[in-house]
């Protein structure tokens, strides 16, 4: 619907209008393909072996390990493998799902501009600009840990942000996310879903993002693209995102539609991402361009699609400074996000920090890591036969399940709301010292001797 797809002829924004739709019919062309292959990462999209060594040499794999692994999960392709297979502990990397949720706040400065705008269109330059600025972080191609069923990540001291996410339910694994601050709040219900292909994984964020603007009360709905994780086993792994992106403010009917180009062979339009800002009528007002992992401008258009006379590009967002040679290829706000830095001084017991497989992963003890990974997984599936033996169902804690399910591109979805105890919660325990949520300030680091991982 209406997606701007590269001419590889051509180095410029055009369009071309017919006397049905601009929208449907606008054909987008990549101001990226002005600049060359200066600087492009020599890639072979359909994967190979030839860089095995090289990537053995990492740390991540040894030929011995590939073959092991290709053997237990050829069976699976063509499966769903979220939740269904046990993971060696070597692909991860120190965080839970529940904490890469929260990376999508590292720009949320961007959602503050949003909702100061006076212009509709600009609000989705700003608001769309924030959902591709976490696809830099999100080109990891560690795989983060499962949250346990009741597990929680809590976030504060960043842009005045409270963000609380919480595991809802085991199967399907399934995610609920809430922040806010004085601009805006964020709402999010996720469910991935994933198709093995043998040396790659397609993963289909089944979810529903809102944002709310707190000035104009204006609503924004966030369809992200699919990922495709390639070389899982054999080359280098990298991520691509090709698709659509679409942000809709369900208020006033406008839109933005990007496009993620897909990678083609030596990189050719690797990170390029392409797009316009539609009012009501699907008539584009600007041209939004850049690269997911660098940044993103913008410029005012005419009815083709053309900048206007007079304008140019404006910069909106530039990927922040990050560690050189990380070993995880983490960003500085990944690093804060592990951090008690960003967590409140009395953090509920259940926080993905405190895992005891995910600590001993990022102190660099694989072999604790993944002793202490079958150790939850295990006290997790006694945890289930309990509850079924007794009859009883797990409830979430901070999230309830409504009777809203929503259609997504990949399939229905239940969603889950958040219910305020948390507000409430901290309300109760800020100051008063009376409660059994952890003191950071005592946590010398015994991860999980708080109490369960479960909050029910």
């Amino acid at each position: 619907m209406g997606s701007p797809e590269k001419n590889e002829n051509k180095g410029f924004f055009a369009s071309m209008s017919s006397s049905l739709s601009i929208f449907s019919n606008a054909m987008h062309r990549s101001v990226n393909g002005l600049l060359g292959y200066e600087g492009v990462e020599v890639i072979n999209p359909e994967g190979g072996k030839d860089d095995a060594e090289e990537e053995a040499q990492r740390g991540r794999w040894r030929k011995e390990e590939r073959e092991s692994y290709w053997k237990m999960m050829h069976k699976y392709i063509g499966s769903d493998v979220t939740s269904m297979v046990t993971l060696p502990v070597i692909i991860f990397e120190p965080m839970t799902m529940l904490q890469k949720m929260a990376e999508l706040m590292e720009y949320s400065y961007l959602l503050d501009r949003a909702d100061e705008c006076e212009d509709p269109y600009m609000r989705l330059v700003y608001a769309s600009s924030w959902a591709v600025s976490v696809y830099f972080a999100y080109q990891r191609t560690w795989k983060p840990f499962n949250p346990i069923l009741g597990e929680t990540y809590e976030m504060a001291n960043h842009g005045g942000i409270t963000f609380l996410a919480e595991q809802v339910s085991h199967h399907p694994p399934m995610s609920a996310g809430h922040a806010e601050n004085e601009h805006f709040t964020y709402d999010v219900t996720s469910k991935l879903k994933t198709k093995f292909l043998g040396n790659s994984v397609d993963v289909y964020p089944v979810g529903r993002t809102r944002v709310t603007l707190k000035r104009s009360g204006v609503v924004l709905d966030l369809v992200p693209p699919p990922t495709k994780v390639n070389n899982l086993i054999f080359g280098r792994t990298w991520v691509d995102s090709p698709g659509e992106m679409i942000m809709t403010n369900l208020t006033t009917g406008d839109k933005v539609v990007l496009y993620f180009q897909p990678c083609g062979w030596f990189g050719a339009g690797r990170y390029e991402v392409d797009g316009y800002v539609y009012n009501s009528s699907e008539e584009p007002k600007i041209l939004m361009t850049g690269k997911w992992n660098e940044s993103l401008s913008y410029q005012p258009c005419d009815l083709d699609g053309e900048p206007l006379p007079n304008t140019e590009l404006q910069e909106v967002w530039h990927v922040a400074d990050v560690p050189q040679n990380d070993k995880f290829q983490y960003t500085y706000f990944a690093h804060k996000i592990n951090s008690f830095d960003t967590a409140p001084r009395k953090l509920l017991a259940s926080d993905s920090r405190l895992r005891p497989d995910r600590y001993a992963l990022e102190m660099g003890d694989l072999s604790k890591a993944g002793a202490e990974k079958s150790s939850l997984e295990e006290r997790q599936r006694a945890e289930k036969r309990t509850r079924e033996t007794e009859g009883h169902n797990f409830t979430p804690r901070w999230f309830d399940l409504t009777e809203e399910v929503t259609s997504t591109p990949w399939g229905d979805l239940e969603i889950y709301k958040y219910n305020g105890k948390y507000t409430e919660h901290r309300v109760a325990i800020d100051g008063s010292g009376s409660s059994d949520d952890v003191d950071v300030k005592s946590i010398e680091f015994n991860p999980w001797q708080y109490g369960s991982q479960a909050t029910n």
